[in-house]
């Protein structure tokens, strides 16, 4: 083993401990948010073989909806977890997610080698490691980890593909495109918001002229995804491609009282006015409302696309600075633990780009730059928040910092 791998080891190493220790010594003890109680709940219905539904011991979720969420992180959390009910973050969750995110800062490694050298897989490595909301954010019982872990192994594999620093041997291989689909079907089913990849990653294949690799890669996601969708038609009546909470999530970002950015929980008059909707149709479903929260917003967007577009640009503006509504409920510690890493790896990832241009190692970082943009254009369909920002674009920040000491000589 190299000295740059050794470094890379002991980085993915250091972070696991780093991640482990946030979760079991300083979050410790926190209520559950009604997202990661649902996903608990779910994962301890398919945990004792009563399916994919929420079991008859979940208490009622208030003021909020039990939707048909994604299934592929309950399913991840029923391998491992004790089928109990919970009002904290198990250890053992914990420590499973800070295993996977140890295998994130290996990813993130291995798109950085072959994109800028080894001295770029060790900074980004390092970063990655000690990078806060990278750290923390295996301690929560939310998806992100699992599916930021399941988007760097996808870029990977689709980095490895093509390539012009792989012997031409190995150009194009099927292999790698049915990989690459097959993960990101699965990941589709972790984070329906992956689907906005699907056809960025096939225009990009297109445009290098791997016709048969796009083919594969788009039916090998179809397939992994098709038997949820016949699934949840059974089930509901009614076509959801994966789960039924598209429609309240693109309402909450498409409304007159929309700010730009974060969810109904940083926008209170937001909240009450999605109380009223759903009091304006009583009796029916969380899947059976889905179309109608649609229905509301497209309705606004043609009735005054003029605020629409201005909203957009409220989004737009988010994306990059992460100065939303959302951060307000936070402390302000954890403010600017958040913020200011942020803001300091975008700032050197504007200098990694520039280096990068020219490269030859370039063309490793295009499928994780897409992976990114589809993360910007699923924030101004629906809404931008950290939580959705996490998982890719600040990796794909860091990636793209390291290119700083990338090792790739200029294309003449």
């Amino acid at each position: 083993m190299t000295r740059a791998r050794r470094a890379v080891v002991a980085c993915a190493v250091a972070g696991l401990a780093l991640r482990a220790a946030f979760g079991l010594l300083y979050w410790t003890g926190q209520p559950l948010t009604h997202d990661e109680r649902e996903y608990l709940a779910l994962a301890r219905s398919l945990a004792r073989g009563e399916g994919y539904r929420y079991p008859a011991d979940e208490p009622a979720p208030g003021t909020g909806q039990q939707f048909g969420r994604a299934p592929g992180y309950p399913a991840f959390l029923s391998t491992f977890i004790q089928p109990v009910p919970v009002d904290h973050v198990p250890p053992r969750v914990q420590i499973v997610q800070a295993v996977v995110g140890a295998a994130g800062i290996l990813l993130i490694a291995g798109i950085a080698w072959r994109a800028g050298g080894p001295r770029s897989a060790v900074a980004a490595a390092a970063v990655s490691s000690l990078y806060p909301p990278l750290v923390w954010m295996p301690a929560y019982a939310l998806s992100e980890t699992l599916f930021s872990s399941l988007a760097l192994g996808i870029a990977l594999i689709l980095a490895k593909s093509g390539s012009p620093l792989d012997p031409p041997a190995k150009k194009r291989t099927v292999s790698s495109f049915l990989a690459g689909g097959v993960l990101t079907g699965t990941a589709i089913l972790v984070r329906p918001a992956m689907v906005f990849f699907l056809p960025l990653a096939a225009l990009w294949m297109v445009a290098r002229k791997a016709y048969g690799g796009a083919a594969v890669f788009v039916l090998a996601a179809t397939l992994v995804v098709v038997p949820w969708t016949l699934r949840n038609h059974h089930v509901y009546g009614r076509w959801i491609a994966v789960a039924s909470e598209g429609g309240v999530t693109f309402w909450t970002g498409n409304h007159p009282l929309a700010t730009g950015e974060g969810d109904l929980a940083a926008n209170p008059d937001l909240k009450r006015a999605e109380l009223a909707f759903r009091a304006a149709h009583p009796g029916l479903t969380p899947e059976q409302l889905e179309p109608y929260y649609y229905r509301d917003a497209l309705a606004w967007i043609r009735s005054d696309p003029g605020a629409w577009l201005g909203l957009t640009a409220r989004k737009a503006f988010y994306t990059v600075v992460p100065l939303g509504p959302s951060y307000a409920v936070h402390s302000s510690r954890y403010v600017a633990a958040s913020v200011v890493p942020y803001a300091l790896v975008l700032a050197a990832a504007i200098a990694g780009a520039r280096r990068a241009r020219g490269t030859s190692g370039r063309h490793a970082m295009e499928p994780l730059w897409l992976m990114a943009a589809s993360t910007v254009l699923a924030g101004l369909i629906f809404f931008p928040q950290e939580r959705f920002r996490l998982p890719v674009i600040d990796p794909a920040l860091i990636v793209t910092a390291a290119l700083i000491w990338s090792e790739h000589t200029q294309d003449r």
